[in-house]
């Protein structure tokens, strides 16, 4: 199983105390077999359970412009059409967000290819991933891609109650590719998505995603946003 860069000092600092932990309870606990089975046992539990969250599944790049596809694993909570002041200006779009529980992997990839024309991280604060205002108040990064037709795609990574640190690869004027990783967030979060409101969705409340696999929503690639696939 291939580790993600992000886990890789922590996962070593981790087996380490959990060793030394483990090691110490056999002295202190000599005569307590069934108590040093229990907690070596528990502590090999906790520790698969934070190397499959930082697992690094392989993905395909992709570049299909009519296809946007999950920048996350995880559940979609909300689809809606909504103002996004940003960057749009108050510009009708539709909004698709995917919630990470702790137990998904959390590599964030990017929805679709082309330039990256806007980037920002906004401090914030970190009310959990599900309220709406987290949106808007909490800690964030703020990325649109221009796509090779000119449509714009806007993205959002935003920390939760237990997400406290998010990290991206991206500045202004990259290139990104579909499927190709752009940012991690550790311990449960939320990605947003921002779409031309007649996107056509594949997605319903509720349904599971895979990063750089599950079609959120297509398009059809046309001279403006009217254009929908069909």
């Amino acid at each position: 199983m291939k580790i993600h860069k992000e886990g890789r000092t922590l996962l070593l600092v981790l087996l380490v105390i959990l060793a030394g932990a483990n090691l110490i309870t056999l002295f202190i606990l000599s005569g307590n077999a069934e108590l040093q089975r229990g907690i070596g046992i528990s502590s090999i539990i906790f520790y698969l359970l934070i190397l499959q969250f930082f697992r690094n599944p392989r993905v395909i790049i992709n570049d299909d412009e009519q296809q946007i596809l999950a920048p996350a694993d995880g559940k979609v909570v909300v689809i809606e059409e909504v103002k996004e002041y940003e960057y749009f200006d108050g510009g009708k779009k539709l909004q698709i967000s995917i919630f990470m529980s702790p137990l998904n992997v959390h590599i964030n990839r990017s929805p679709v290819s082309g330039i990256v024309k806007y980037f920002k991280y906004h401090a914030g604060q970190y009310l959990v991933a599900w309220n709406p205002k987290s949106s808007t108040d909490n800690e964030r990064t703020t990325v649109v891609v221009e796509m090779h037709n000119g449509l714009e795609v806007m993205f959002r990574q935003i920390a939760g109650a237990m997400a406290r640190r998010i990290k991206w690869y991206v500045e202004e004027g990259d290139a990104v590719n579909q499927g190709e990783e752009f940012g991690f967030i550790k311990f449960g979060s939320r990605v947003d998505v921002y779409l031309p409101p007649n996107a056509q969705v594949t997605v319903s409340v509720g349904d599971k995603t895979k990063a750089g696999r599950t079609v959120l929503a297509e398009l059809l690639m046309g001279d403006g946003e009217d254009d929908v696939l069909t």
